[in-house]
């Protein structure tokens, strides 16, 4: 589709969907109406994350710029970006509808895996004043440093679209994480790395909630599955990594610009609910669901 197309699809879900959230209702029960409808700066803001632009102003000036026409109510940017924030508790009710739609809960199996949300290098952390108190240090393996910040534990189904995502501090463990994640999750298979790895942790998670966890086994330990089972599954287990990579490419995910935890959690959410609604209008379009680069061209 063209991006013309892309704008008019993104802006026809989130009314269509704004509007059975209401059912009818007014969001706001006093006081003047905004000039831009509370849907057209929901799609300004996904709009603007699938095309890199994570910052309130930039997505403002995008629009402004170049697609008045389409959004001609357009006024000040200190009144988008108050909107925009405004409307946090409506978009965490449109990703639970992007979510049912993509079918994500319902999958019998699941990928979960975690990725460093860094706020400050090593060396300038004791003089960062963000998130006292929330963030923590942790270590990034694939970087081999330490970080000051949080870390992001997302999960997705078997076809990489979002199914759940948890932030806790850089030094909390992976596995204490996947409770949250699951929640939802009556049964299935979950695939996980060697930071899931436990037998205590595996036993428990099939014990109280069906779900059954495989993980890859270090040296030494005996592998309960089929050398070929175990290869199939360490494949699926890899796509993860192309969800966590358009998220920190395509989404910048780990820029940390907020200054509190609420509004970095608002910056997340709308980075995951952008990506979710860009994977189900790939399928629909009949692409590959994680093929991002085939929704407009």
């Amino acid at each position: 589709m063209s991006v013309e197309e892309f704008i008019i699809s993104v802006y026809c879900w989130v009314d269509d969907t704004f509007n059975e959230l209401l059912k009818g209702q007014r969001l706001r029960k006093r006081g003047t109406m905004p000039s831009l409808s509370d849907p057209e700066v929901i799609a300004m803001e996904l709009i603007g994350e699938f095309f890199g632009l994570d910052e309130d102003t930039h997505i403002w000036r995008y629009f402004r710029e170049h697609w008045r026409n389409y959004f001609p109510g357009i006024g000040s940017r200190s009144q988008f970006s108050k909107q925009a924030a405004n409307l946090w508790a409506v978009k965490q009710q449109l990703q639970k509808r992007v979510t049912m739609a993509l079918g994500t809960i319902t999958d019998p199996l699941h990928i979960v895996d975690a990725f460093p949300l860094p706020v400050s290098h090593f060396k300038r952390a004791k003089s960062c004043s963000r998130f006292k108190g929330e963030a923590d240090y942790g270590y990034c393996a694939s970087k081999s440093e330490t970080y000051y910040g949080f870390k992001g534990h997302l999960l997705i189904d078997f076809n990489g679209a979002i199914a759940g995502f948890t932030l806790t501090p850089a030094n909390d463990s992976e596995r204490e994480a996947v409770w949250e994640l699951t929640k939802l999750m009556k049964s299935g298979i979950l695939l996980g790395d060697k930071g899931y790895l436990g037998a205590d942790f595996k036993a428990e998670l099939f014990e109280l909630k069906a779900v059954q966890l495989e993980t890859p086994v270090r040296e030494k330990m005996v592998d309960q599955l089929p050398e070929k089972w175990r290869g199939q599954l360490n494949r699926v287990r890899r796509r993860v990594e192309t969800t966590i990579g358009q998220l920190v490419k395509t989404f910048n995910i780990q820029r940390t610009k907020g200054r509190t935890l609420w509004s970095l959690t608002n910056r997340i959410s709308r980075k995951l609910l952008s990506h979710s609604l860009c994977v189900l209008l790939n399928r629909n379009e009949g692409n590959a669901p994680l093929q991002l680069a085939q929704l407009i061209g």
